[in-house]
């Protein structure tokens, strides 16, 4: 099988290695491709431009999209709807928003251009050794290009999820499932913090990450994270968010589904950005006007 790949990123560069380790030749092109990461992956065979990637593609095409979500990826898209032949597959395996999705699919279906939406998780690792592909689409198209996410997906770590845009709707809500198990990983280890206690966060994550009931890939990572800064000490608490945790609120909005961890997880992201706390100050100004608390000046 031939695949190019579009967007070189982590996730993008990994995911082709991955491919490239199960026998699949890959083209690959990236606007921020350097002569040292060329020289780095031979076994990838880097374009200089995406017109010469298209070319170099024997046909039908299958054109894998690795790019940021938003204008970035409509602006490839719209440029594939132009430059691809009826037949090709596209494959947008970033975290478009599902609405976009739908609209991307409408656009290349105008050229009977087929498409796969494939949400993509399990991190930089996971990209590279077996990650996590939710697809969505025509089920005669998956079936087309399945021992392709067969191959780069971990055991039992890909599926067919439904029509047009239901990978990345999958895939939007699985983000914000993790907004949730995220925030409560981060309570507890703040309520270790705030203890009596002298504790080893990595000697607690190490356990908790294996054989315990909330084991898993994020309790690993947060071990991985102890084991670099045992008190985190070298990082801010500023979290930023990609969107799909506020995606994921919307849509429950819109279908009146309670989701309160999720909204609070994402409502707490945006909390840390605020680096005056100006609630907070006006809170502890309250509390000193109705009850003469003490207010900590600067």
């Amino acid at each position: 099988m031939q695949v190019g790949v579009i967007g070189l990123g982590k996730m993008g560069l990994n995911l082709a290695l991955n491919m490239v380790d199960h026998d699949i030749e890959v083209l690959g092109y990236d606007t921020n491709t350097s002569k040292e990461q060329k020289k780095t992956y031979p076994e990838i065979m880097f374009k200089d431009s995406l017109d010469e990637l298209l070319n170099s593609l024997s046909k039908p095409r299958v054109i894998w999209l690795m790019v940021p979500a938003g204008e970035p990826t409509h602006s490839v898209i719209k440029t594939l709807s132009k430059s691809l032949n009826e037949g090709d597959i596209v494959i947008d395996g970033g975290n478009s928003r599902y609405t976009d999705t739908l609209k991307h699919y409408e656009l290349l279906k105008e050229h009977k251009i087929h498409m796969l939406d494939c949400g993509t998780s399990g991190g930089v690792e996971g990209a590279r050794h077996g990650a996590s592909l939710m697809v969505g689409g025509n089920r005669e198209i998956f079936n087309v290009v399945e021992s392709l996410f067969k191959a780069v997906a971990t055991e039992n770590g890909y599926a067919y999820m439904g029509e047009n845009g239901a990978g990345h709707f999958v895939k939007m809500v699985h983000n914000g499932i993790e907004y949730g198990m995220m925030q409560a990983i981060g309570e507890g280890f703040d309520v270790l913090e705030a203890s009596q206690f002298d504790i080893d966060y990595q000697a607690v994550s190490q356990v908790w990450a294996h054989g315990s009931i909330i084991e898993g890939l994020l309790m690993r990572m947060v071990e991985n994270a102890f084991l670099k800064d045992p008190k985190l000490d070298t990082i801010k608490g500023r979290i930023d968010d990609s969107g799909e945790g506020k995606w994921t609120v919307e849509e429950a909005l819109k279908l009146e589904v309670s989701v309160p961890v999720i909204a609070q997880a994402l409502f707490t992201r945006y909390k840390s950005r605020d680096e005056e706390k100006f609630a907070e100050k006006l809170i502890a100004a309250m509390r000193n006007e109705f009850g003469g608390h003490k207010v900590y000046k600067k």
